[in-house]
């Protein structure tokens, strides 16, 4: 955390929690019509929630015991898009797990930034 922090937008956890919204967004547009509106609704949810708790949290930072309970709910939020893409995945929605494999590495990250911020 060498790095200044003046903003939730230069937190790497928030920059990539938000570019793998987008990418789970245009995803599941090409869910079939049913899931679009069940499962693709869900894991769009899910994925828009991480970015939106970190930069949430960040504007209580002042608070660390309200900054690390919004990092917890980003971190649930990023352990439901696995699952969901896992089910995506064996449902033949989407072709592979590299999401998956980014939301785990998100996940940790996220976790570390609970550990380490004071």
């Amino acid at each position: 955390m060498g790095e200044k922090i003046s903003s939730f937008r230069d937190l790497k956890v928030y920059q990539k929690s938000y570019q793998l919204a987008l990418e789970v967004h245009k995803e599941t547009k090409t869910f079939p019509d049913i899931e679009r509106y069940e499962l693709g609704a869900q894991l769009r949810r899910a994925a828009v929630s991480i970015p939106a708790n970190i930069a949430e949290g960040y504007g209580r930072k002042n608070s660390n015991a309200e900054f690390k309970h919004f990092l917890r709910n980003a971190l649930g939020s990023c352990n439901e898009v696995q699952v969901l893409l896992s089910i995506s995945k064996d449902l033949g929605y989407i072709a592979d797990t590299e999401y998956v494999q980014q939301y785990d590495e998100l996940g940790k990250q996220i976790y570390r930034l609970i550990e380490v911020w004071k």
